[in-house]
């Protein structure tokens, strides 16, 4: 258990670039506390002491902001970085050096027995806010983006955005933990796409209703006769609204 615990003190130092001293590490973070009251209560769980293994896990809870299950089964090397809101239940397995922020959920997804919750492969970054739901695999070096929801397995070398999350990148090179702020948009590239079909499909009804009336012409961007009165606009949808949404501003 102890060179567990110096593998969990170290990675901070590693992944961190605001620790500056050990004192201010075992003080000052509590995904590192979290870690040290649940090796003990795991310990004792393991044991088959009832009660207290609970009690120290909702102690945890109260110092830390991090619920960890007694059962729950985590590898040496594991940042929980900030932590606050992070729940991990008691049928979840965390690899070796896994990256966890604030407001992640490994649950279940209903009342089954026995093994209901998920498992994560080694060196697995889970975004913050993110929710890794039910009884399914994790690969390794697998990066799951902030808010997603992740409802099936994800092979290794992958990684996962939205809700639900969908596979959106596959590769066996190896990325820095840190970046999982550098991640797709897969909706803003599914909407663009849809919006160059809809401009396509624009151009292919204006080109029609030239044949058609001849003495038709475009005015600015809607259609006109000759008499001035404006037809249904055939307007270009890229704005300003949906270029600053595709361009991922405010985001």
């Amino acid at each position: 258990m102890l060179s567990t615990l110096f593998a969990d003190f170290r990675i901070i130092f590693e992944r961190d670039p605001a620790a500056r001293n050990w004192l201010e590490v075992l003080l000052c973070y509590p995904g590192l506390q979290a870690l040290i009251f649940h090796r003990c209560a795991h310990w004792l769980s393991t044991l088959g002491l009832p009660l207290i293994p609970r009690l120290i896990s909702q102690l945890s809870r109260s110092l830390t902001g991090i619920e960890i299950h007694p059962g729950a089964q985590i590898g040496r090397g594991v940042f929980i970085d900030h932590g606050m809101g992070v729940v991990i239940g008691e049928t979840a397995i965390v690899g070796d050096y896994c990256l966890i922020y604030q407001g992640v959920t490994l649950g279940g997804t209903g009342k089954e027995i026995g093994k209901r919750h998920p498992t994560l492969g080694e060196c697995v970054v889970v975004g913050a806010g993110a929710k890794v739901l039910g009884n399914i695999q994790i690969g390794d070096n697998v990066r799951i983006g902030a808010g997603s929801v992740v409802l099936r397995g994800v092979p290794s070398d992958c990684t996962v955005v939205g809700v639900p999350g969908r596979v959106v990148h596959r590769s066996g090179v190896q990325v820095n933990p840190l970046e999982h702020g550098s991640l797709p948009d897969s909706e803003a590239s599914a909407i663009r796409v849809l919006l160059d079909r809809i401009e396509s499909l624009e151009q292919q009804v204006k080109e029609l209703r030239s044949l058609q009336s001849p003495k038709e012409e475009l005015v600015g961007n809607c259609v006109t006769t000759e008499r001035n009165e404006p037809q249904q606009p055939a307007c270009r949808l890229r704005d300003r609204e949906i270029q600053e949404f595709l361009d991922g501003s405010g985001i």
